[in-house]
């Protein structure tokens, strides 16, 4: 399953990587096992998976490791308490209970935290991701354990193939037809440069930093030939401290002086004190004529990073002190206008954390966002897959939602994902480099992803609780056939 993701990025195994874990829960004979089994498969699966969050110490990997791996457990019970369930009804709780899983892990604790799910190695699968549009990255999630569920009930003793069947010829037709009709923006072309400043100090940090940083996004903006882009980007963290344009008139003055001699908008991302005890993260915009013209403040601020849940109960852990202010989040979605040769279009944007969220990045689209722009600083996380990991996550939200994106980050890896899922050249982790290309806007309809959202996940959600507490003919037992059998 971690073989699945980056940094080996094997996305076809996922289809396969659950079957042991399933077919061992269906022969599970107590409570006990059952609980082990998901505790060690999920704990060693997100455990090894996120392996460079343990750059920020032991206190951070463990607990989140933990957490990680209860929630498998929680799903490994789940499917202990159906073991007597017919072939086909265990094969819908299996499917189910997974997809619930995702859904749950997605938002709690704290949010939640979707690394590892199911749906997001797809994007390596061309013809797979295009499907994305329609059923999106939680819709692939059920389809990859409905074949996994599939395999693991072929092997009891009646050899059920049906369940198997089904999974596979839905997942071959969506494949096809993702590869036939992919998605695509389709609208007018935009020329983006992303200034990736990089840091003097990454993960240790010094003094002189954030202006450091600041300097290097501003010089590179200033070899940008004028009339050469259409949009330039400054990721998060790029300007902070007193080096702030919605406070320091200098610098403010800079910025736009920018945005005037290129004759682009200019958006730029940073953090701004929000009184004692506080801070926002935002991406600020110039227009071409040098006036802010909007603000978006980050909605989903990272646990025990950019805040801490509970303070007073975890203030024990002495390594929280690095973490002395809150962010405040903002309060819903913000697209900015663009003004293009056929009429005036909108863009939105997301930073960093919540940009793992596709929920989010589909409230910017049906707030009128027809381009995305992603501003990240992975500079914490070293030379990690955690860059391409993130990419992988954004890029199936990208093709679920029909939509380019822009990928820039201070420290790198700065990218483009196509509306179709492909991903473009990749800045090097940890250089001080101008980045540039072209993306479109989205002319073509919203996807059904976009109107729908997570239908499929929550269409198994439902059907699982259904096989789990129904009766009738369909309680016939596994453990009653296995009984007779000895």
């Amino acid at each position: 399953m971690w073989a699945s993701f980056p940094p080996l990025n094997l996305g076809f195994l996922v289809f396969v990587a659950p079957i042991p874990f399933l077919w061992v829960l269906r022969r599970v004979d107590s409570a006990r096992k059952a609980g082990w089994f998901g505790l060690v498969f999920g704990a060693a699966f997100l455990g090894g998976m996120l392996w460079w969050i343990f750059i920020l110490g032991a206190v951070a990997w463990f607990p989140l490791t933990i957490v990680m791996g209860l929630w498998f457990t929680g799903y490994a019970l789940v499917l202990y308490a159906g073991r007597d369930l017919s072939a086909m009804r265990w094969w819908v709780l299996a499917v189910g209970a997974w997809a619930a899983m995702e859904f749950l892990r997605a938002r709690f604790p704290f949010g939640g935290f979707p690394w590892g799910s199911a749906g997001h190695p797809i994007g390596t699968i061309p013809g797979a991701r295009g499907a994305a549009q329609w059923i999106g990255p939680t819709g692939w999630g059920v389809l990859v354990v409905a074949f996994a569920a599939g395999v693991a009930v072929m092997f009891e003793e009646e050899r059920d193939r049906r369940w198997l069947e089904v999974s596979a010829i839905t997942i071959v037709v969506l494949t096809f037809l993702g590869a036939l009709f992919q998605p695509s923006a389709g609208g007018p072309a935009v020329r983006v440069a992303v200034a990736q400043g990089n840091s003097p100090c990454p993960r240790v940090h010094c003094d002189g930093e954030k202006q450091a940083i600041y300097q290097s996004h501003l010089g590179l903006t200033s070899t940008i030939e004028a009339d050469a882009v259409d949009l330039v980007v400054w990721p998060e963290d790029s300007f902070g401290g007193q080096f702030n344009p919605t406070f320091n008139s200098e610098i403010a003055a800079q910025m736009a002086g920018e945005a005037v001699r290129v004759d682009a908008y200019l958006i730029a991302g940073g953090t701004r004190s929000a009184g004692p005890g506080f801070f926002e993260n935002l991406n600020l915009v110039f227009s071409p004529r040098g006036a802010i013209i909007g603000e978006y403040l980050k909605r989903h601020p990272v646990p025990f990073g950019e805040y801490v849940p509970l303070r007073g109960l975890f203030e024990v852990v002495p390594q929280l002190a690095e973490v002395p202010n809150d962010l405040v989040p903002g309060s819903g979605p913000v697209v900015f206008p663009m003004r293009t040769d056929d009429g005036e279009r909108w863009f939105g944007s997301l930073i960093s954390f919540e940009g793992a969220f596709v929920r989010y990045m589909r409230s910017e689209v049906n707030a009128g966002a027809r381009l995305m722009v992603v501003a990240t600083n992975h500079g914490s996380y070293g030379r990690t897959p955690a860059s391409d990991q993130f990419i992988g996550i954004v890029r199936m939200s990208a093709v679920s939602l029909g939509v380019d994106v822009v990928h820039g980050a201070v420290t790198g890896r700065t990218t483009i994902i196509r509306a179709d899922g492909s991903v473009a050249r990749k800045t090097d982790q940890f250089e001080a480099t101008l980045y540039s290309g072209v993306v479109r806007f989205q002319d073509s309809p919203r996807t059904l992803y976009a109107i729908a959202g997570d239908w499929l996940q929550i269409l198994a959600m439902a059907a699982g609780l259904i096989a789990l507490v129904g009766f009738g003919e369909g309680r016939r037992g596994f453990r009653v056939r296995r009984e007779r059998g000895r």
